[in-house]
């Protein structure tokens, strides 16, 4: 439990930026966002950015009325979150594709990119699970921060694959793809020593 108030700590919002960076992934999705632009379905820097952020803070207070509704604690709600970060973890180190990037003409902003690219069913189900470890405001912070990343990339796409190029994209994919992997194993591991002890 947090002191009443505001609570901020560098190392919170630093676990929880890495965390929601892994699972955005929005380095890795460069080649779809490229892909929608020259097929002519441009993608809307801002607007995807400022919808991602409205529903994963929304998702962070409704969700945990949402485990209350269904009488589930955080504890419960974490581990369960640990074994979808792992499975993403997962799909980013062995190139396994769970969603295919296809949405209805004239929406590619909200589909695919804001769901599921960005704020997907992965990245809801994190920032939920990081309340298990990480106080609300710092959570937020990671989120903004994160968001500010999604909006220069994709409002410089082009200019990020020619900066990092396929095969520094490519090791970035990898790279969080292990961090998010033993993240999860910890999540879990911790979270199921809170449940025994209880």
């Amino acid at each position: 439990m947090y002191p009443m108030g505001m609570y901020f700590s560098i190392q919170e919002i630093m676990t929880a930026f890495v965390v929601l960076f892994a699972v955005i992934d929005i380095t890795g999705a460069i080649p779809v966002i490229i892909d929608l632009n020259s097929s002519g379905r441009k993608v809307n820097a801002a607007k995807a950015s400022l919808l991602s952020l409205i529903i994963l803070v929304v998702f962070l207070f409704a969700g945990n009325a949402l485990l209350r509704l269904f009488n589930t604690d955080i504890a419960s709600f974490a581990m369960a979150g640990a074994l979808v970060l792992f499975a993403l973890a997962v799909e980013m180190t062995l190139d396994i594709e769970i969603f295919r990037h296809n949405g209805p003409e004239g929406y590619t902003t909200l589909v695919p990119v804001v769901f599921p690219l960005v704020a997907g069913p992965g990245t809801l189900t994190t920032a939920l699970t990081l309340r298990a470890e990480c106080s609300v405001e710092n959570i937020i912070i990671a989120v903004l921060i994160n968001m500010v990343i999604v909006y220069i990339v994709l409002s410089k796409v082009n200019f990020m694959e020619r900066l990092i190029g396929k095969g520094g994209i490519y090791i970035i994919r990898k790279f969080f793809g292990i961090i998010l992997l033993a993240m999860a194993v910890r999540l879990f591991v911790s979270n199921l020593r809170i449940l025994l002890d209880s």
